[in-house]
């Protein structure tokens, strides 16, 4: 049988947990005041501005009680701001302010320098195989 630590899917898992650990370090290191989640939910908002929280919650993989933590934190924080949707009154509108516009791009520098340090060693050629195999996991999965 084999080892747990041998298979794929344990490396990847670990390779994704030590990626996060290495972000949030670096940006508590900078002395930014947010998580990798809120970044997470900060720049998916950023990104589709008309995304619901629920969408938001599938797209960053979490679960929807903790996309509302999160949401809540960064309203409380300033960087965030919901208001009713005017189309839809069951729904509500996320509004990035200019305080999280401005922690967005202060962050940006550190976000892009983790990931090319992260990816340290790895060609051109790798990333590529890496992407074709992780979507192909991805639409075995889906199935």
């Amino acid at each position: 049988m084999e080892k747990l630590s041998s298979t794929i899917f344990f490396q990847l898992d670990r390779a994704i947990k030590s990626y996060r650990q290495y972000a949030q370090k670096r940006l508590t290191e900078k002395g930014y005041a947010i998580t990798i989640d809120q970044w997470l939910v900060l720049k998916t908002i950023l990104d589709h501005d008309d995304i619901s929280q629920n969408e938001i919650a599938e797209y960053i993989f979490k679960d929807k009680a903790s996309v509302t933590r999160i949401i809540d934190l960064l309203i409380t924080k300033g960087y965030l701001k919901r208001e009713p949707s005017t189309e839809n009154r069951r729904r509500v509108q996320l509004t990035i302010t200019k305080a999280g516009k401005a922690i967005i791009e202060a962050i940006l520098p550190t976000i892009r320098s983790n990931r090319k340090n992260a990816l340290v060693g790895c060609n051109e050629e790798e990333l590529e195989t890496m992407g074709v195999v992780l979507e192909k996991i991805i639409k075995n999965c889906s199935k």
